[in-house]
């Protein structure tokens, strides 16, 4: 595999080795509608989609590696039940389509390893998520790889090695949702869940070409966490179209009756079909105060000012600014170690997790309790400072939108964060990726969107962000771009 990509369509058809009399079915990688309606349409079976997705899953373990276990035998009886179900005539919003969850993600019957090394036992019921994929009618088809306990950009571990990019496997796909990104990336599932702590969603859509919704905190439950580090996690899409990824979102969003945050109801896959109407986009080139000098790649900075460039062409009005972050970082470090440490705490075999981890533990503990409540308590004025870009009136600025560069570089090579220590690999990170975090600080939605390629062909993204409760304007804006941008006709070759 090489960083070589084709403009190859989802709905190309794949070849028929069987001759002109008994014709292939149609189960080259698609898009998730488009799966939905040729299921429904009688084009394809469940059971030929399933099958299609565990072998591809299968043909590139050794290349791509981006699933920790696939559930073979569970998936196709799932989705023989979905085929019985659709010829008698039922409709489900993803009735018999695969999909894919990432390892922080509970499936009865399965364990959930998050990254770590190590025997857990399997979990004993699904996550309010995973229950409303299967009340969608969503075929699982595997646990994708995440970094230990999602910490990190980067999808690598000791337990099950390295997950490499589609575009070029000689790259991380990012992290810590580095195995769903790969997994969609290259055509193994139309779309996949993954989480965002820091960026998690967002920075692999980045490194892989997708479309990654961060959603507003609460919009999608992570119970059994349902307060998932002290309230930086959330769950979110991974697809290759906005719509793709829209429908996903509604599919799982809603609450389990223990979640603390229950935002009101959208419809994402509505604002995809929807025109934006014309908005006031800021556009944002410094990060966050992170004491690393951190500045956006040159190539990065021209991918994200083509961005710019179509937004303003496509009649908004788009001015640079300088959102007002403050020390916002004190308010994520404690949350984030604190969150590292309540799960590393539940690990049977602590001596098996990565001494950066022991460390992040460590420093957790100790910020734990009085820090993070004061930490947490900072939100409300941080809510006001930064969302006086969104404000009209009384000093606020007035944005609808502010667009940044997702990653400041282009996605590192595997072994980039090798042998360094917690200290070392925490500046590294800072230094590639200083720009998605502080979203997860207040809880508000952001979409990465694919801005296109260095000259080396490695994907870059830009994110658009709101304030409160803005999925539906983001994922409208996002589609606007899409269909002037054509991202999804590019995918990388295997």
């Amino acid at each position: 595999m090489s960083s070589a990509h084709t403009t190859r369509t989802a709905e190309d058809p794949a070849p028929d080795p069987a001759g002109e009399d008994a014709p292939a079915p149609d189960t080259a990688p698609r898009g998730l509608a488009d799966g939905v309606r040729a299921l429904a349409d009688g084009r394809v079976t469940s059971v030929e989609l399933v099958t299609a997705a565990l072998a591809r899953s299968e043909a590139t373990r050794a290349t791509l590696n981006a699933f920790r276990h696939l559930r073979a035998e569970a998936a196709l009886a799932e989705a023989a039940e979905a085929d019985r179900r659709l010829a008698a005539g039922e409709r489900l919003p993803l009735l018999g389509v695969p999909v894919a969850v990432k390892d922080d993600t509970d499936v009865a019957g399965m364990p959930t390893h998050f990254g770590c090394a190590g025997d857990r036992a399997a979990a004993t019921a699904d996550s309010e998520a995973v229950r409303r994929l299967r009340a969608a009618g969503a075929v699982i088809v595997g646990k994708t790889n995440s970094c230990e306990l999602g910490q990190w950009p980067f999808t690598e571990g000791a337990a099950f090695g390295a997950t490499r990019n589609p575009w070029h496997t000689g790259h991380t796909p990012g992290g810590s949702s580095g195995g769903s990104a790969a997994a969609v990336a290259a055509g193994l599932v139309p779309a996949a869940l993954g989480s965002d702590g820091a960026g998690s969603v967002r920075i692999p859509a980045a490194w892989t070409h997708l479309v990654g919704i961060k959603p507003q905190r609460g919009r999608i439950s992570t119970h059994p966490h349902s307060d998932a580090f002290q309230g930086l996690t959330v769950n979110g899409p991974l697809a290759r179209t906005v719509a793709d990824a829209a429908l996903l979102l509604d599919a799982v969003a809603g609450p389990h009756p223990e979640d603390p945050h229950r935002p009101p109801a959208v419809d994402a896959s509505a604002a995809a079909r929807r025109d934006p109407g014309r908005l006031r986009i800021a556009l944002a080139w410094r990060p966050p105060l992170t004491l690393t000098g951190t500045a956006p790649h040159p190539e990065v900075r021209r991918a994200v000012a083509g961005i710019a460039e179509a937004l303003a062409r496509l009649g908004h009005h788009v001015e640079e600014a300088r959102p007002r972050y403050g020390l916002i970082g004190l308010g994520f470090v404690p949350r984030a170690t604190a969150g590292i440490a309540e799960l590393a705490a539940l690990h049977p075999e602590p001596a098996l997790l990565d001494a950066r981890t022991r460390s992040a533990l460590r420093t957790g503990t100790r910020l734990g309790g009085r820090v993070v409540r004061a930490a947490r308590a900072r939100e409300v004025h941080q809510h006001r400072r930064i969302g006086a870009l969104f404000h009209r009136g009384r000093g606020g600025a007035g944005f609808d939108v502010l667009l940044t560069p997702t990653t400041a570089l282009p996605p590192p090579r595997i072994g980039r964060f090798d042998g360094l220590s917690a200290w070392q690999t925490d500046v590294a990170i800072t230094e590639a990726c200083p720009y998605a975090w502080p979203w997860n600080v207040l809880g508000w939605p952001g979409v990465n969107v694919p801005a296109g390629f260095t000259r080396d062909g490695l994907p870059v993204g830009a994110q658009l962000l709101g304030p409160s409760r803005s999925e539906e304007r983001l994922v409208s804006l996002a589609a606007q771009l899409e269909a002037d941008r054509r991202w999804h006709d590019h995918r990388p070759v295997l």
